[in-house]
């Protein structure tokens, strides 16, 4: 990462003090500490700089670990029993305590908390949709003990940041019958950037940013907007977990978050080059090219 310029990160200070950025990090961003210890410091900064930051992490890997695999269709993952068991365990037990550490070791408050914690998320089991794959091919697909969000109270979000002290949110959800939920952790994260009015959301991934050819890691889209991305979907240029990760975009766009921004989060540094430089280091996504941000962004 380039030396941030501190007079040039000024304006954004400015616009963004007090405000809440929602952060999402998937479980690849615990595969190498070095990754994990660079996001944690990166949002420790924020906050210490009067950004109220959300963090909503995801586990797909580790849980994969746990289970033996995933099944997996259009980048969603089909949830038994057994696994959703798995899921409690690894997600609110072992990776909550991993970032939450990881954020007191950057000299920040942290809270470890679930969406069942309130409940934060309430959501209906999701009957067997009909569902296209990467390849095109349409199946019923029953996900299991996939929740989809149909309610969200931030009360206990908003407590915890006025302590002050950064939420680690996982993604499990409350069922109208009292039981846990898997949903989707970029699905939370844009649920829950909605129900608390965020400044931005922010999806970290294990890519620059989004690309117009999945093939091709130096086609990565500075900044776009909602009907690109349907074109670039329609088109096949978005695949396995992009798929998730762009109707979140879309979920939170439309529930009024102005920005949402997705960059490679295993890269030192990016998440402070991305909302506090002109020229970012991933894509910013905008609800219509009108929107096209002008500066601070």
């Amino acid at each position: 990462m380039r030396t941030l310029d501190l007079l040039g990160a000024i304006p954004y200070l400015r616009a963004y003090a007090g405000q809440i950025f929602v952060v999402k990090a998937g479980g690849e961003l615990l595969e190498r500490p070095a990754w994990r210890d660079s996001v944690a410091r990166d949002m420790a900064v924020l906050h210490r700089l009067g950004i109220r930051v959300v963090f909503v992490h995801g586990g797909g890997p580790q849980l994969d670990a746990a289970t033996g695999g995933a099944d997996k269709v259009a980048g969603r993952r089909v949830t038994s029993a057994d696994t959703l068991a798995k899921a409690v365990q690894v997600w609110k037990g072992t990776l909550s305590l991993d970032w939450v550490t990881a954020l007191e070791r950057e000299g920040e408050k942290a809270v470890g908390i679930s969406g069942v914690d309130g409940p934060i998320l309430r959501a209906t089991r999701r009957p067997p949709i009909s569902i296209r794959d990467d390849a095109g091919v349409e199946a019923v697909v029953d996900f299991g003990e996939v929740g989809d969000v149909r309610e969200v109270d931030v009360s206990a979000l908003r407590a915890v940041l006025s302590i002050p002290a950064i939420p680690v949110l996982s993604p499990l959800a409350l069922s109208d019958d009292y039981k846990a939920l898997n949903v989707n952790a970029d699905t939370v994260a844009a649920a829950v950037a909605v129900g608390l009015g965020a400044a931005k959301l922010i999806l970290l991934t294990q890519a620059p940013g989004i690309l117009s050819d999945p093939d091709d890691a130096g086609s990565v889209l500075h900044w776009t907007d909602l009907e690109e991305l349907s074109d670039l979907e329609a088109s096949g240029a978005l695949r396995g977990g992009m798929r998730p990760k762009v109707a979140a975009i879309r979920k939170a766009l439309d529930g009024g978050v102005p920005r949402v921004h997705v960059l490679d989060g295993r890269r030192q540094g990016a998440l402070l080059e991305e909302v506090l430089t002109t020229d970012g280091s991933g894509t910013l996504v905008v609800k219509a090219a009108d929107e096209a941000p002008a500066e601070p962004i």
